[in-house]
């Protein structure tokens, strides 16, 4: 029976590293995106009466801002609290551990989520939601004392297989979404052509990989739908090795994903979950026979030819005259719809018999394992309400998973779709799947916000720190770092205005001179330094990339406006006004309660020092910190003696 408390171990660990980026990254811009004086402040979202008792609110809101009041905070330093805690707790997990318990990573779940439920559409990313699930699961995986991780565990089968399930939901609905959408740029295997250039934050490799030959893009969009639908049916082979292959195919997908595009910590979150489909065995090597190693190379050699004979035949892949790749996807719409009916119910069935084996292995061992009559009734009964948990965690996972294909609903129990409902509130499970429909087919669209003292002109733009605006600016490397607002920027330019009403609230602050948000801004290139502009417009543009001779000679992108994304605002505008007073964004009513004196001073403190580091360099040194902190450790002299 193959061991997995490395893998258990190695999972958690990533889960602490993921969870401090996260935490550590929303800290930096709570002042300007959830203060008093943000762009959506996070007090809007606690308004009650205020005479329920605090379990009322909870129930109402399930926050752990609503004790703000307790100690003497209001919302916006209550956040900067829990945002320091989660970073702290999450960053000596990464160091230690035997930091990474189950009480632990309760709490960083209920931290998080605490944070979320204030986040409103700067946290309605599918990345959160699946840091909250990956935190529940993480909870269930971790022991209850730090002893516990030496020692293999019953329940590691059960908690790893729900970690697993996880993985195959995330990137099967990713494949599926793309094509079942219908967007001719995957069906047409040319969206990579587009998606270097049109995705929110690329990297400087983006630029080199956009200019990459046609045919070579279009079977690399080939090999990543294969990986995305094809792969995940690896997942559950009981082959180790076969595993083993489809975890290394994930590992190089995301790794490409890095070199070339911004995603913040979704795919470091991702690789943590693949750690799922590995034991013990990867990680540290054991003697084998030559037959053993025979057989190992022989069933990996076999998973690569069938991957390749599925890559022929699903996308007709063939050298053309030229001596180029040629593909094209070889089946119909039709076709495809009805194997994906297909699928989504024989997979629910099959991750309910491998839930049901790692439930009867856990079982054997928590009768095998402990020595001693009581241990074994102890380990038993704590393996039953365990296995319960896990049942129901995927029992109501089926929902969001069944709704990739209506044939789907039909396996899913009315009481499971109301356990469900129930609970969909607290982000237990989510759906997922990204990229659905390649945007920026006709060129890249961005708002490009501007300013001026007079209607006339001149113009200046805002210039953002991450997003593309200023077509002479580098492109960055910012992940795991996730600048929210820059983030938003993207969405907004897809919708108008009026889909997106943060953006008045963004004006609002702009024309005010709002110190926290300017710092979301690129400050050491903001237009009206000393006074705010009296006049603020938006404009529609779309931007390429330059060709290969333009870039050596001039900039990254190039641009043409398309036309206007907002009219001219002023401070004292009053539609703008009496929107944002709905909004409660403004309110004259509203009063700030003085914080607690020595916290707050401890708090602006902490503050002064992260405001004057660029954000995603703060991020990385959390992570090198932390990793020297773990080699010192290692070779300190009384870590030496355990060992």
């Amino acid at each position: 029976m193959s061991e997995a408390r490395y893998t258990r171990n190695l999972f958690l660990r990533g889960m602490s590293i993921i969870y401090m980026f996260a935490f550590a990254s929303f800290y930096i811009q709570i002042p300007g995106l959830y203060g008093s004086n943000g762009v959506l402040p996070a007090r809007t979202q606690l308004v009650l009466k205020g005479t329920e008792s605090v379990f009322t609110k909870l129930m109402t809101k399930p926050t752990l801002l609503w004790f703000a009041p307790f100690l003497g905070l209001n919302v916006e330093y209550m956040m900067d609290v829990l945002a320091l805690i989660g970073t702290i707790i999450a960053f000596t997990g990464f160091v230690r551990q035997s930091f990474c318990t189950a009480p632990t990573f309760a709490i960083l779940w209920a931290l998080y989520f605490s944070l979320h439920q204030v986040g409103q559409t700067f946290m309605e990313y599918q990345w959160d939601s699946l840091l909250l699930e990956a935190g529940v699961l993480a909870a269930l995986a971790a022991p209850l004392q730090g002893k516990g991780a030496k020692k293999n565990s019953p329940m590691d089968s059960v908690s790893l297989f729900l970690v697993r399930w996880l993985f195959f939901r995330l990137m099967f609905s990713s494949g599926i979404v793309k094509l079942s959408s219908g967007c001719p740029t995957w069906w047409g295997l040319s969206a990579l052509n587009v998606h270097f250039e049109s995705q929110c934050i690329p990297t400087p490799l983006a630029w080199y990989a956009h200019h990459l030959p046609v045919w070579f893009l279009r079977f690399v969009t080939a090999f990543s739908i294969l990986a995305e639908i094809v792969v995940p049916v690896f997942f559950f082979v009981p082959i180790k090795a076969v595993r083993n292959v489809a975890f290394l195919i994930q590992i190089f997908l995301q790794i490409n994903i890095i070199l070339t595009g911004n995603y913040n910590f979704f795919n470091l979150l991702t690789i943590t979950l693949s750690l799922s489909l590995l034991d013990d065995d990867f990680f540290i090597k054991r003697p084998k026979s030559m037959l053993q190693q025979i057989a190992t190379s022989v069933v990996s050699v076999l998973a690569g030819v069938f991957l390749s004979y599925a890559m022929w035949m699903l996308f007709d892949v063939k050298l053309s005259d030229e001596g180029v790749i040629e593909t094209s996807i070889a089946f119909s719409m039709s076709q495809f719809d009805q194997a994906v009916g297909a699928a989504i119910k024989n997979f629910v069935y099959i991750g309910l018999c491998g839930l049901a084996y790692a439930i009867a292995t856990a079982l054997f061992q928590s009768l095998t394992q402990p020595k001693g009559l009581a241990k074994k009734i102890l380990s038993l009964l704590t393996v039953v309400i365990f296995s319960a948990a896990a049942l129901f965690l995927f029992a109501i996972s089926i929902v969001p998973f069944s709704s990739l294909h209506p044939s789907g609903n039909s396996t899913v129990l009315p009481e499971v779709r109301q356990w469900y409902s129930q609970t969909k509130h607290l982000n237990l499970v989510d759906t997922y799947g990204l990229f659905r429909r390649m945007t920026g087919v006709e060129g890249r669209p961005e708002v490009v916000i501007e300013g001026s003292n007079s209607i006339e002109g001149p113009w200046k733009e805002y210039n953002f720190l991450y997003k593309p605006g200023n077509i002479n600016s580098t492109l960055p490397f910012v992940a795991p770092y996730q600048p929210r607002l820059d983030w938003q920027m993207w969405f907004a330019a897809l919708g108008t205005y009026h889909q997106n009403p943060w953006l008045m609230s963004l004006v609002y602050r702009l024309l005010s001179g709002q110190p926290e948000v300017l710092q979301l801004l690129d400050v050491s290139r903001n237009p009206f330094p000393n006074k705010p502009p009296r006049y603020i417009k938006a404009s529609l543009y779309h931007y390429h990339y330059t060709t290969w001779d333009e870039r050596w000679s001039s900039s990254w992108w190039t641009r043409e406006k398309v036309g206007e994304y907002f009219p001219i605002f002023t401070r004292d505008h009053p539609p703008l006004l009496d929107y944002l007073n709905t909004m409660k964004v403004i309110s004259p009513s509203y009063k700030e309660s003085d914080p607690n004196t020595l916290l707050k001073f401890i708090l602006d403190f902490i503050r002064s020092f992260v405001v004057y580091v660029e954000p995603s360099i703060l991020i990385i040194s959390l992570f090198i910190t932390g990793c020297v902190l773990i080699t010192t450790i290692r070779s300190s002299p009384q870590q030496k003696k355990r060992r």
